[in-house]
């Protein structure tokens, strides 16, 4: 690698969303584009390790970008899975509510979905329900069409793929450290020496308010990780569900709530739950990163989360120890699971935006420096909106 390498843009991390951003540059004809990644594939982190789901865009406040971003996101993905054979399937799901506070929430989702363009959302009785998913109990529920799953890390690898066909460059083991401006170019010093770039794009995932920091742009949010665990269900269990079967959430948090997930390669991967993670690869309980956890415990932010939802965070802790727990929240949908149909899945973890105020964001959120844009909250649908959120950044990065 040479002392004078330089491009046009630099875009670090190349999870989804980095991935899709260099491809959106490169649609622009924004020049020469090189996305650097710290581990040795595509995809390593949250991308590599989430459910696979494809949203709806149900979910989300219409208006909002996420509900923007997920609508045109979604009909891009399908296409560009379909044109470069990356597996994905639209099967639909079941969303479930088991007590009258539930059904107002459901009511609500319904309204939002179809606000958000879903076309086909039925509202179903006890018998609907059933109709779908012969095992689920529920008051009411909703099914949404639209829904479906992919497989995220095949999709990244597509995507890297068409950007080294566009004349891109994605380098893998590249580490970014130290930045600095210089005769209004960017120097990066990376582990495998310096990289020089008109513009710098940061897609830095769980990392992306470190390298904002270093970059000169102190963001106002601190990155909190959360672990997400999973569970699979037994073959003896598989049975029980169809396709997706997920709970009413709570509007409090942006997480989404225990949810059973029929996934692309085979099988049913239940969960996940949400746990404060003591390193930001924190996906067991041993993962602890000293300089992470000073950071997440040293942040006001932290704090004030903790005393607001204390009760629900012990809850989340017991789900994690106990398979007893984990198996009675997914009773609550499918009565007939028991805590022997569960052995333990994987886990992703969650790059969560947290303000000083103790506030969840919710929403993309992005802060920009000299000749740089940081994406500083990118949350679920990111993985569904990627292809969306990458013309977004793109956009806003173009200036």
């Amino acid at each position: 690698m040479s002392s004078h390498e330089t491009f046009d843009h630099l875009v670090i991390g190349a999870g989804i969303v980095g991935l899709a951003t260099a491809r959106a540059l490169q649609q622009r004809d924004a020049g020469t584009v090189l996305v650097i990644e710290t581990e040795n594939r595509v995809a390593a982190h949250q991308t590599g390790h989430n459910s696979g789901v494809i949203h709806s865009g149900l979910y989300y406040r219409p208006g909002s970008l996420k509900a923007r971003l997920c609508t045109e996101g979604r009909a891009e993905l399908l296409e560009f899975c379909a044109q470069q054979e990356v597996p994905f399937e639209v099967c639909g799901k079941v969303v479930v509510a088991t007590n009258k506070a539930e059904c107002t929430a459901l009511a609500e989702l319904a309204r939002r979905g179809k606000a958000n363009g879903l076309e086909g959302i039925v509202h179903l009785g006890p018998e609907g329900i059933r109709d779908h998913e012969p095992h689920v109990q529920g008051t009411e529920g909703l099914y949404v069409p639209q829904t479906g799953i992919a497989n995220y890390s095949a999709l990244s690898t597509a995507l890297a793929r068409s950007i080294e066909e566009a004349g891109g460059q994605v380098r893998l083991q590249v580490a970014a450290g130290k930045m600095r401006r210089e005769n209004n170019l960017w120097r990066v010093e990376t582990n495998r020496g310096p990289l020089g770039a008109r513009k710098l794009v940061n897609c830095g995932g769980a990392w992306a308010d470190r390298i904002a920091r270093e970059a000169g742009t102190p963001p106002r949010i601190r990155i909190v990780p959360f672990r997400g665990e999973y569970h699979t269900l037994a073959p003896k269990a598989q049975h029980l569900v169809r396709n997706l079967i997920y709970p009413v959430p709570d509007p409090r948090f942006p997480f989404l709530g225990v949810h059973l997930t029929r996934m692309m390669g085979g099988g049913i991967e239940a969960g996940p739950n949400a746990v404060l993670a003591f390193s930001r690869a924190g996906y067991r309980w041993r993962d602890v990163s000293p300089r992470d956890l000073a950071g997440t415990m040293g942040f006001p932010g932290t704090w004030k989360l903790f005393a607001r939802h204390l009760t629900t965070g012990i809850g989340e802790v017991q789900r994690s120890i106990s398979k007893a727990a984990f198996a009675k929240a997914l009773g609550r949908l499918v009565p007939e699971i028991t805590p022997d149909d569960l052995s333990p899945g994987g886990s992703g973890v969650r790059a969560q935006a947290l303000g000083r105020d103790g506030k969840l964001l919710d929403d993309f959120h992005f802060e920009e420096g000299p000749d740089a844009l940081h994406v500083l909250s990118a949350p679920s649908p990111a993985a569904t909106a990627s292809l969306a959120i990458g013309k977004e950044i793109a956009r806003r990065a173009l200036g």
